[in-house]
């Protein structure tokens, strides 16, 4: 068995989950809902076995369940130029994306490096649009996703 720290996961459409795992999540959601008192009642109400449950209830989620922080993390690295993490701040914020942290490297050698998270609960653009657009601007040499719990 893999660590689970080293696994990988995937998003998939609900129509090509087994039906154990649909049961599964069905279950999952009396059971949070309160609509039923216990794991035994919910697989019963689901017609799903217990050892089905078991096997998939830490391995399948709705979306909606861990996507509760809409957090970013992005390394960026910049020409230095005058204006350009004022340049690179107004593009994040016309995406309607707030700034939580941001850290900038000393430049060397005529570049700099900068870590941005963001909050992209109201983000007007798509991950991979915002990611163009970055790209697209003449001082930046890189953009890359470190993290998207959000997305």
């Amino acid at each position: 068995m893999k660590n689970v720290a080293n696994q990988r996961y995937y998003l998939v459409r609900e129509d090509v989950l087994t039906d154990a795992m649909q049961k599964t999540l069905e279950a999952k959601e009396l059971l949070q809902t309160g609509a039923v008192a216990s794991i035994w009642d919910a697989v019963k109400e689901v017609d799903l076995s217990r050892s089905a449950f078991y096997k998939y209830r830490d391995a399948v989620f709705p979306f909606h369940s861990i996507v509760q922080e809409r957090i970013l993390t992005l390394f960026l690295q910049l020409q230095d130029r005058k204006g350009s993490l004022a340049k690179l701040l107004e593009t994040i914020s016309e995406a309607h994306c707030n700034v939580l942290t941001i850290h900038q490297t000393i430049p060397i050698q005529g570049r700099a490096n900068v870590t941005l998270s963001l909050d992209v609960t109201n983000m007007n653009v798509d991950l991979n649009e915002l990611i163009r657009i970055l790209k697209h601007l003449d001082f930046i040499e890189s953009a890359e996703v470190i993290s998207s719990g959000a997305l």
